[in-house]
């Protein structure tokens, strides 16, 4: 199996550059939290929370890195609207944003910084990574600097055995869940305006995997907080039960 044979049948945008760094880096993170976990936990610790160390590590590398970067182009990057032929055909830039009007912020106007190039060709799916959508901005505001600092948090106190770990869990995956649907409920109403579900990458890895991918973990992250959480009370109603026989 051979690199022509591989590039004829897997999808053309698997082999853009930028693509496949952006992959690399991930991937990456996920190495990276994985090495944590072998560097924080003992062995006594169950596969559950082991699980969840990883995946909180991993979440709190992509807020602080990924999404950090997706915020520091809105708020740093511009470019002035009259050095553009076509400002119509640029994402948007709501009017009189941070006090300007006559400029056009995002990724697109990150030039050739690697993450700004990360982000438009997560732009291709979702136009409104490249510019400066409000829900967007307002949501990752709270996604880099809460989330992300929770979900370090997290995995500290899986490695402390901290029992607070279980609530702080409960609110990262409550927030990331109406996170989600607050993406992409407003473009369903408009019948997904500014996404493109034309292509196997655009559609089913960068729309569907790498999103539902904060709505099924999260969950399960809910699962074993609400179970711990439970088993806490049982405890303490058998302690309480004890005690009254006495």
């Amino acid at each position: 199996m051979d690199y022509n044979y591989l590039k004829e049948n897997l999808p053309a945008d698997l082999f853009d550059p930028v693509t496949l760094w952006s992959l690399a880096s991930t991937v990456a993170m996920v190495v990276v939290a994985y090495g944590l976990s072998l560097l924080a936990l003992d062995r006594s610790t169950s596969k559950s929370h082991r699980f969840l160390f990883i995946w909180h590590a991993f979440d709190a590398l992509i807020h602080f890195c990924l999404e950090g970067s997706f915020l520091y182009h809105c708020f740093f990057s511009w470019i002035p609207l009259s050095s553009v032929s076509n400002p119509r055909a640029l994402a948007s830039t709501p009017y009189n944003y941070l006090g300007h009007t006559d400029r056009a912020y995002g990724a697109q106007a990150g030039g050739n910084a690697p993450m700004a190039q990360l982000w438009m060709i997560y732009a291709k799916a979702d136009r409104r990574w490249a510019g400066v959508d409000l829900s967007v901005v307002s949501l990752e505001l709270l996604t880099v600097f809460v989330a992300g600092p929770l979900a370090a948090y997290v995995s500290y106190g899986i490695a402390k055995k901290k029992e607070s770990v279980n609530v702080v869990m409960l609110i990262i995956a409550t927030m990331e869940i109406y996170g989600g649907w607050i993406t992409f409920c407003p473009e369903w109403l408009v019948m997904n305006y500014n996404l493109n579900t034309s292509t196997f990458m655009y559609k089913w890895l960068y729309l569907v995997f790498f999103n539902t991918l904060w709505v099924f973990i999260p969950l399960y992250a809910c699962y074993v907080a609400i179970s711990d959480i439970n088993n806490a009370y049982a405890v303490r109603a058998k302690v309480g039960a004890s005690k009254k026989s006495q």
